[in-house]
């Protein structure tokens, strides 16, 4: 693990040449790959240190930071041709890559727990530096305090557990279970907030909303797994306590996840759209993981990829939309159909993988967690098919209201998209579908 820590490292002096922005890429395509052909999926920990290992859950994980980072450079070609502080850019994409890598591949809790509060630092300089509107402040603020405060009972969690156990490796923690109210709630706190469950979501939308198009990228690609991947993790010893208290956190994020779904079909911002779709999403991906059964957690893990790679390339699109009209407002982006055509293709793909529509690997994880929340209770059937229901209509009311109808007059009666973002957009999307062919590396891990 230390050879691709060191070599995303070494890109860093590159940053700040003059024009070789693309050149970065191109390497961090390199490493991509290079992790690619280390094809460690197993499910035990491998290359095991007393600092760094990972098994499948990170593998995909690590894999899938690596493939957002580069597409965040691909779709940020505009910090590029402005001049944006290009060199920083780049700069604080690799210094929050590495931040991740090492996150998900920490063998050790306070580890974990030092990369996953670090990670945000990089994130809110994205934010801040590079946002589009002044309220880029306050949505910096707000995911700073909103992750800040939950995540100190979290510290103190992980303190108490090595009084007692003096371990902090996942490996060995796995071999106790806990019975304790507070370590639990310390625990897994600053996770659901991280994830983000309903009612502590309202740092999310301000986030999206306020983030350039690569901040967009890493909060839904990456961000929001990483408090999925902690629910993985502290789970393993947790168990007692969850089988006890897990039917709240299920209730509210599905409960939470037909709300949200309804405030996304009154959104008239297309990015805000898509970050409560997130949070719709995410409602069920934690009300799987809550059931703590096995299709539960198996396909909790095989939405957090679908979704990363879904929810990113739809907030390319909205990008590549705003570049050309200079507004994100679902008034203005009506009849795009007739003002880039080719784009309305990947429009629809991508809009049909955010629905679970087959073969998309979305589809996989929804399926697994709806069987593993209805073998919890029948009861959560009502909440799931109104899930299930709304989410086919706010995509379809994304869809159809920003590709059918007439075209703003402000606009040039036609734009044809770039061969980069054409890449960009399928590169999201191939491995989305490809992915459901090798399924069981997502689904049969455990």
């Amino acid at each position: 693990m230390l050879k691709l820590v060191l070599m995303i490292c070494f890109i860093s002096p590159l940053c700040f040449l003059e024009s070789s922005f693309w050149m970065v890429q191109v390497l961090f395509f390199v490493v991509s790959f290079f992790f690619i052909m280390c094809n460690f999926c197993v499910n035990y920990f491998v290359n095991i240190s007393y600092f760094m290992g990972f098994d499948i859950i990170s593998y995909g994980l690590i894999l899938l930071s690596l493939w957002v980072c580069v597409l965040m450079i691909t779709a940020s070609e505009a910090v590029n041709s402005y001049h944006n502080y290009y060199g920083l850019f780049l700069f604080n994409v690799l210094i929050l890559l590495v931040f991740l890598v090492l996150t998900f591949s920490s063998m050790s809790l306070f580890m974990f727990y030092l990369f996953f509060e670090s990670s945000l630092i990089p994130t809110l300089f994205l934010i801040l530096g590079w946002g589009y509107q002044p309220e880029r402040l306050q949505a910096g603020v707000y995911l700073l305090f909103y992750t800040l405060l939950v995540s100190l009972p979290m510290l103190v969690g992980v303190f108490y557990l090595y009084n007692n156990l003096t371990s902090m490796n996942f490996y060995l923690l796995g071999n106790y279970v806990f019975d304790y109210v507070l370590l639990y709630l310390s625990l897994i706190l600053a996770f659901l907030v991280s994830l983000p469950m309903f009612l502590v979501h309202l740092w999310l939308p301000s986030a999206h909303v306020e983030a350039p198009v690569s901040g967009s990228m890493i909060l839904a690609g990456i961000m929001l797994k990483l408090g999925g991947y902690g629910l993985l993790r502290v789970f393993s010893f947790l168990q007692l306590s969850g089988v006890k208290y897990n039917y709240i956190w299920v209730s509210i994020s599905l409960v939470g996840g037909v709300l949200v779904s309804l405030v996304c079909l009154r959104q008239t911002d297309l990015s805000a759209l898509i970050a409560y779709s997130s949070v719709a999403h995410m409602g069920i991906v934690l009300g799987g993981l809550m059931t703590l059964s096995y299709w539960g957690i198996c396909g909790s893990y095989a939405l957090m990829i679908a979704h990363g790679l879904c929810s990113s390339g739809l907030f390319c699109l909205a990008n590549i939309t705003y570049e050309r009209l200079g507004s994100r407002s679902l008034l203005i982006n009506s009849g795009l159909l007739n003002f880039m055509p080719s784009m309305t293709l990947w429009w629809f793909l991508l809009s049909a993988c955010n629905m679970a529509a087959p073969p998309s690997l979305n589809l996989l994880g929804e399926i697994s967690l709806f069987n593993s929340i209805v073998s919890w209770s029948w009861v959560t059937m009502v909440a799931l098919s109104l899930l299930s229901f709304f989410s086919a209509a706010y995509t379809l009311y994304l869809y159809s209201y920003s590709q059918h109808g007439s075209t703003c007059s402000g606009a040039y009666p036609f734009s044809g998209g770039k061969v980069r973002e054409y890449f960009l957009l399928f590169l999201h999307w191939f491995p989305l579908n490809l992915l459901i062919l090798s399924s069981d590396l997502c689904l049969f891990w455990l």
